[in-house]
């Protein structure tokens, strides 16, 4: 099994996005379907639930509720470990340090000029490579 850590502009480009073909829907869809376990702790699903809420966003209460549940129930909640890295955004340490409570977790983002060059730290695209390897 794959386990990882979704940030929260991959959750944010897949219910814009009206491309079903598009990596970030395809890692919701692996979701759903149990393919990846999420990590998450109550700093990452504040941060979901606050981002997700948005107005500008116009996603439905119902919406945000299901993807957050869904991330509740299929994954695992973690702890944070302290890492030494420096963040451009401090507010993005809490995925990447949640990642890190496993070996064999990925953080999946869309923006890695905002995490330290890792391994760990992969594209959605990236990720659907690695499940592809995996299976």
């Amino acid at each position: 099994m794959i386990y990882v850590v979704i940030d929260t502009n991959v959750l944010v480009s897949a219910l814009l996005t009206s491309n079903m073909e598009a990596a970030t829907v395809k890692v919701l869809e692996a979701l759903l379907k149990e393919q990846i376990i999420p990590l998450y702790n109550e700093e990452i699903i504040g941060e979901y639930t606050e981002v997700l809420s948005r107005p500008k966003f116009g996603f439905s209460d119902d919406l945000v509720g299901f993807y957050i549940s869904s991330i509740m129930q299929k994954g695992i909640l973690a702890s944070r470990v302290t890492s030494n890295e420096v963040f451009l955004d401090a507010d993005d340490a809490v995925f990447y340090e949640v990642a890190l409570s496993r070996d064999d977790a990925f953080v999946v983002t869309g923006n890695l000029k905002h995490f330290p060059k890792n391994p760990i730290v992969v594209t959605p695209a990236e990720l659907l490579d690695i499940m592809k390897q995996k299976s």
